[in-house]
């Protein structure tokens, strides 16, 4: 990482977000790793889950078993009842410790799901996130942009004789217009508010994508006003 860049890193909330297939869970693993190698204390969580109640919402959420049709607005309060519990146990005391918190997937999930995609008002997912989120709320949410046929593709491999807690899930089992309309729902938001938010090509190779990453990071860090 550039010099400087780690400590602006030290106390702050990131989100990594974007379709299904489009690496972010690569790149977060290596952030986090290079993160801590760098001397900061990472606190790492995945939504929906990061906690035991969050846990079970997620098996009840993604089980490709679950056949009745679940409502768009029950969807979203679960997501959103998993991510009130992860704040309150896990994200917020991680930051009052300093740490850097890295989240795969956040708010901006929700808006992409079950508000783009899934015919939700965005006002009534922010209505229910003020709630849910109180007064903490990411500093940065990256966006790894990815369209609908690259993300297929690259899950296809992926899911071939895998168990259930791995499988295809069942949000990821729509229809290619359903994700495309999620990748729409990322990049409407990310102009919405572009300060806090960065927008990375992933289509290209794993070093490339870390290496914009890193480069996109230092400049909305920079950015981004000095805590207390």
């Amino acid at each position: 990482m550039p010099p400087g860049f780690v400590p602006a890193l030290r106390g702050r909330f990131l989100v990594f977000d974007g379709p299904d297939g489009s690496g972010k869970s690569t790149q977060f693993h290596r952030l986090c790793d290079h993160a801590r190698i760098a001397g900061l204390e990472v606190c790492e969580v995945r939504e929906p889950g990061g906690t035991h109640i969050g846990e079970q919402i997620r098996r009840l959420l993604l089980d490709p078993s679950v056949k009745e049709d679940v409502d768009v607005k029950a969807e979203m309060l679960l997501f959103m009842a998993s991510r009130a519990q992860l704040l309150a146990q896990r994200i917020r005391p991680a930051l009052a410790r300093g740490e850097l918190v890295l989240a795969d997937r956040f708010i901006s999930s929700t808006l992409a799901y079950q508000g783009t995609a899934g015919g939700m008002r965005a006002e009534d997912i922010l209505a229910v996130g003020r709630v849910a989120l109180g007064d903490t709320w990411p500093d940065l949410t990256v966006v790894f942009d990815v369209d609908a046929e690259t993300s297929a593709a690259r899950l296809r491999p992926l899911l071939r004789g895998r168990e259930f807690n791995a499988a295809k899930d069942r949000i990821e089992s729509r229809s290619a217009d359903y994700h495309r309309r999620v990748r729409a729902g990322y990049l409407d938001q990310a102009h919405a508010r572009p300060d806090n938010h960065l927008v990375l090509d992933a289509s290209r190779d794993a070093d490339t994508v870390y290496a914009n990453l890193l480069h996109g990071l230092q400049q909305k860090m920079t950015a981004l006003k000095p805590q207390g």
